[in-house]
């Protein structure tokens, strides 16, 4: 069987996978949001830490619960790395920095998952375990919640009620990341994924020196790390380790994880506002771009010419034989299309439109099918902006679901996409002007400067994986690429909490003969072209300085 069927098949089974599990878990999830009921586990966190699940919440309030649970956990995350070397099960690690404390702290709440530490060089199993997994939980439900009160907006009328913020992070955490992690952490051991909670061992003597690995709650974190679209790795080299991700159907598995709970969420919408239709428009949206972009990838990599790539039969560098390049491509493409930053393969390797692929999945704002909760709630922002353009072309009023897009919904919409291109760029810009900042990149030229595009993008949108090639442990780096985490996960935030309180206090507009037909494949194909067109404008100028102009002079 050659290389470019067995990766076809892979893809098929991956798509049948995630068909049969769509309709059971999105209505299950829309189940858990409408809920009212409370288990008796739910109510002992409430009453810890004083929280009614019944109080309805406006979006202020609502946005308030969000900011100040995501600044405790990035305050807890940060001191407990800083005392690290006092920890029990700290296998003799010293503490963090405070540069890269802080920076870790905030990409994990942040739901990035960016690291600039060898994860197995660095932290030990308290801050593994108690800090950073929890965190991928934890950060999951919050931006799970976010998307789940802009579909109330959606669906509720004269109220300016959202839900509640604690009864939906509860929710989110305890009946669906926790019993799906459970179960997929058992299939990744017995796939072979390592769970224990041993020391640093030597293995083996290699060339005069030794070989040292150390154990960990691996199978139990890579599980909710793919399935929360977090990304961050137990090890340095990611789902690219052993330990991580064994084989070819362990790396399928942890693919499906990571393309599940997003593409789910689309029914659940669709559930939660009364029209199955209309999630399906959505839905169709986001698997347009994910298999287009899963095809062009595998293209690029498989048909680059020279002899090298030849024989190996594609472009190889960079990636693990026991994957090859098809598995790896939808690998890259999953996790660069959704806000995991998860890697089994070393994106600087990919070919010079291969490595634009992977930036420019991030760039559109993962949204294809997106990160869980952020890949809706940004689909629904872009959603709208297609509806503006569409009611701009036929001269009326712009309205999505019965709901009217006025001034102030565009308002909030357009601020909510520039907000990430600015941090992207503007980093990016000054970075590059600045002289110490230019030395960490490991190339020069146009591969040199998308490194350095890469992590801001990669950052910026909460993504988490990186071009490799940069060395980005270093203060400039740490301070800057955290702040654009923090500000490129929750400054959209704001926008979305407050488009939709916007929403919810409308009427419902009736439907008439004139208005726009949202859950058909025509409203889809404008959505698509609406996403395509924003980005490129967007990144053009900055992705012809980079990508685009090695892969032209390759």
């Amino acid at each position: 069987m050659s290389p470019q069927v067995a990766g076809l098949l892979q893809l098929i089974a991956l798509i049948a996978a995630l068909a049969l599990a769509y309709r059971p878990l999105g209505d299950y999830m829309a189940r858990v949001y409408s809920s009212e009921k409370n288990y008796r586990p739910e109510k002992w966190i409430y009453k810890a830490i004083g929280a009614n699940p019944a109080a309805e919440m406006r979006w202020p309030a609502y946005l308030r619960g969000v900011l100040a649970f995501s600044a405790v956990s990035v305050l807890f995350l940060y001191l407990m790395q800083r005392v690290q070397g006092s920890l029990p099960g700290s296998l003799g690690f010293s503490s963090i920095d405070p540069d890269q404390a802080f920076n870790t702290a905030a990409s994990f709440v942040a739901n990035t998952n960016w690291q600039s530490y060898y994860g197995e060089q660095a932290m030990g199993h308290v801050v593994q375990t108690g800090g950073l997994a929890v965190q991928n939980f934890l950060s999951a439900a919050v931006g799970m919640a976010v998307a789940v009160a802009l579909v109330r907006g959606f669906a509720r009328s004269r109220t300016g009620e959202l839900g509640n913020f604690w009864a939906d992070l509860v929710r989110g955490t305890v009946r669906i990341l926790i019993p799906i992690s459970v179960i997929g952490a058992i299939i990744l051991v017995a796939c072979g994924a390592i769970q224990n909670f041993s020391g640093i061992h030597q293995v083996g003597q290699f060339m005069g020196g030794t070989q040292e690995w150390n154990g960990g709650g691996v199978a139990s974190q890579e599980v909710i790390k793919e399935l929360g679209t977090n990304g961050g790795g137990y090890f340095n080299a990611n789902s690219a380790h052993p330990f991580e991700n064994p084989n070819p159907l362990s790396n399928l598995f942890e693919i499906f994880l990571i393309l599940l709970i997003p593409f789910a969420l689309t029914r659940t919408f669709g559930r939660m506002v009364g029209s199955l239709k209309q999630g399906y428009a959505i839905l169709g949206a986001m698997a347009v771009i994910w298999i287009g972009f899963t095809a062009l990838m595998m293209w690029t990599e498989f048909a680059h010419r020279g002899p090298a790539f030849e024989i190996a039969g594609g472009a190889m560098e960079g990636k693990e034989t026991r994957f090859g390049i098809a598995g790896s491509s939808i690998f890259a493409v999953a996790t660069t299309l959704t806000s995991t930053g998860a890697v089994n393969s070393f994106h600087s390797s990919y070919t010079g439109f291969g490595g634009g692929i992977t930036m420019l999945g991030m760039q559109l704002g993962e949204i294809a099918p997106g990160g869980v909760g952020s890949g809706l709630y940004g689909m629904l922002i872009m959603a709208i902006i297609a509806v503006f353009i569409a009611g701009l072309m036929v001269g009326r009023t712009p309205e999505y679901l019965g709901k009217k897009i006025g001034t102030r919904q565009i308002k909030l919409a357009a601020c909510y996409i520039l907000v990430t291109p600015a941090l992207v760029l503007g980093f990016t810009a000054v970075a590059m002007a600045l002289p110490t900042p230019a030395d960490s990149m490991t190339n020069s030229g146009a591969h040199g400067f998308s490194e350095i595009l890469y992590a801001y993008t990669s950052g910026a949108n909460n993504n988490g994986s990186a071009f490799a090639g940069l060395n980005a442990d270093t203060q400039w780096f740490n301070t800057t690429i955290g702040i654009a985490m923090l500000l490129g996960r929750f400054l959209p935030m704001v926008f979305v909490l407050a488009l939709a309180g916007s929403l919810a206090e409308q009427k419902p507009v009736p439907e008439t003969a004139g208005t726009l037909r949202t859950d058909k494949p025509l409203y889809a194909g404008l959505l698509v072209g609406t996403i395509l067109i924003i980005t490129g404008l967007t990144y053009f100028p900055a992705l012809a300085l980079g990508p685009l102009a090695e892969g032209l002079a390759s």
